[in-house]
């Protein structure tokens, strides 16, 4: 009795034990994965693609600020040419109250469309953004309701916009999702990824300002190295941009991207503020996600362009180049997980329709996919070489259409005969 009592009391030990180790593991395995920042609400996403890495609150409607500067830039390029002069409005120089940054300028000064977008993406300034906005729709309540169309365009659904600016105002809101998607959407053009790289810009001397003192310095802490070769506190090596906004209701906002290897990120920080030790949280925060993003991603190469994906027969092709060879038409390269950077990935070959000859070189023969975390990566499939019909099946078709002219040649030949025959019958009688 003694024994059995035992043997049930050491069952219960070691099955006791089991169950702690287990859940002390689980425990301490999920602190070591768990990722955080610190502001409200944030995103980190794949540039290329739009895959999501991590977020925070991403879908939160929060004041964008200055952020708000990056849709007007994308909707100013996309709707004017950079040479086009635009002219300063009493209302661009007068409306603005005092706290917000300006560039000076003067009523009745004229100014390139590029001269002003570097003036607002550089330096921040924010009577720039009505001048631009004012030359495109003649007001910023009708630039506005441009800036609202390409924001349904880009596919944000929780944003409104009312200025060109940010300046504060409970009807002008966005996500740092909808926020990443108008970026991932402007750094398409290369025009705006120039703005948004450049650290300093000056404006030159015009009729109406004759100094050449109106000199910016970006505002984007993840682009500065003094002057002596040093980094800032919050320099970035791979940093390319983007856009700071800052207003009291709003926080301290941050849009930034990067570029390390060609594995581009992008990143959206609303509502910061300051740490416990003075520092700027929008700059940590950014720095801690793109850090995360490069140490648990990987940009895997799985085709290069011209590399034959597959050999295909053409049927009605002469005998020399009915084996085709399929390639790609460019590089394909996928985003994967670091412990899946070996990971076999298997194409999907899609070939068109009635595809036969003839087929010249370098035309669309069909597609090849990759699908890798619900993302699709595809590229067209290109004949390496002409494929010529065959000669057989032409002769067969020439031979088909003698025997058929034949045939009705011969039909024709026995009526007319037995149309002869009952002339000369019907004549004796």
């Amino acid at each position: 009795m003694r024994i059995k009592l035992l043997k049930k009391f050491l069952l219960c030990i070691i099955l006791f034990s089991l169950l702690t180790t287990f859940f002390v593991t689980s425990s301490f395995a999920t602190d070591d994965e768990e990722f955080s920042i610190d502001s409200p609400a944030g995103i980190l996403m794949d540039l290329s693609t739009g895959k999501v890495l991590y977020e925070k609150n991403m879908n939160e409607k929060k004041y964008p600020a200055s952020l708000t500067k990056v849709l007007t830039a994308i909707v100013v390029l996309e709707n004017c040419q950079l040479d086009e002069l635009a002219t300063v409005s009493y209302n661009a120089v007068m409306s603005l109250s005092s706290g917000y940054v300006t560039a000076n300028l003067q009523m009745g000064e004229e100014l390139t469309v590029e001269q002003l977008l570097y003036v607002l993406m550089v330096g921040s300034s924010n009577d720039a953004a009505i001048v631009l906005a004012e030359h495109i729709s003649g007001s910023q309540e009708e630039f506005a309701n441009l800036m609202n169309k390409k924001a349904e365009e880009i596919g944000c659904l929780n944003s409104h916009f009312v200025n060109p600016n940010g300046v504060h105002n409970k009807d002008h809101y966005s996500t740092a999702y909808d926020l990443a998607l108008i970026a991932k959407y402007a750094m398409q053009n290369e025009e705006f990824r120039k703005l948004v790289s450049t650290t300093s810009y000056k404006l030159p001397a015009t009729a109406k300002y004759e100094r050449e003192d109106r000199l910016f310095t970006t505002t984007n802490s993840l682009l500065i190295v003094n002057n002596n070769g040093r980094a800032d506190n919050y320099y970035y090596k791979y940093a390319t941009g983007i856009k700071t906004g800052f207003t009291t209701p709003a926080g301290n906002c941050l849009i930034a991207s990067s570029n390390k290897d060609g594995f581009e990120l992008l990143t959206v920080v609303l509502g910061s503020g300051q740490n416990s030790e003075g520092l700027s949280q929008r700059y940590l925060d950014t720095i801690s996600m793109f850090n995360h993003g490069y140490a648990n991603y990987f940009m895997r190469e799985v085709a290069k362009q011209g590399s034959v994906v597959q050999t295909t027969v053409i049927n009605n092709a002469t005998r020399d180049t009915k084996k085709l060879d399929l390639v790609l038409s460019n590089d394909i390269t996928v985003l994967v997980k670091k412990e899946d950077k070996n990971t076999a990935l298997l194409p999907e070959v899609i070939l068109n329709e009635n595809l036969k000859a003839p087929i010249k070189q370098g035309e669309i023969v069909g597609k090849v996919k990759y699908k890798v975390d619900e993302i699709t990566y595809e590229a067209d499939l290109l004949a390496n070489s002409d494929v010529k019909p065959s000669r057989f099946l032409i002769k067969l078709l020439i031979f088909i259409v003698i025997i058929l002219l034949a045939f009705l040649y011969l039909k024709y030949t026995q009526k007319n005969k037995k149309k002869k025959r009952r002339v000369k019958y019907y004549n004796g009688r």
